[in-house]
């Protein structure tokens, strides 16, 4: 998925714990979907970043030069001015945008 497509806040949005309850009837288990996805999307970012980087990483170990790069503080920038994750995967979350299910929960009702 592109996050840098999102419509997700940049800024904290206060959310009513009752919208984020209905879809699953539990807010700790809408709470725990919300920070799966938030930790699914840290670690895309995470490698995404990282592969822009290493394109900028010296083989030289030498402390004495250091090199400002633009566009290596460019892309830092642009990667810290989109939505942090967790805000991301709540978006997502309410606009119905992640796929989750409950083994237990499907036990349950299989046996009733």
């Amino acid at each position: 998925m592109d996050y840098k497509k999102t419509n997700a806040p940049t800024n904290t949005v206060t959310r009513d714990v009752l919208d984020l309850c209905e879809e699953t009837g539990n807010i700790y288990e809408s709470v725990a979907i919300i920070a799966k996805r938030a930790n699914q999307i840290s670690a895309d970012l995470k490698v995404e970043l990282s592969k822009k980087l290493q394109e900028f990483a010296s083989t030289n170990d030498n402390l004495d030069e250091v090199f400002e790069n633009r566009e290596q503080i460019e892309i830092s920038r642009f990667y810290e001015k989109l939505p942090k994750p967790s805000l991301i995967a709540t978006q997502e979350f309410i606009d119905g945008k992640i796929y989750y299910r409950n083994p237990a929960k499907e036990e349950e009702e299989a046996e009733i």
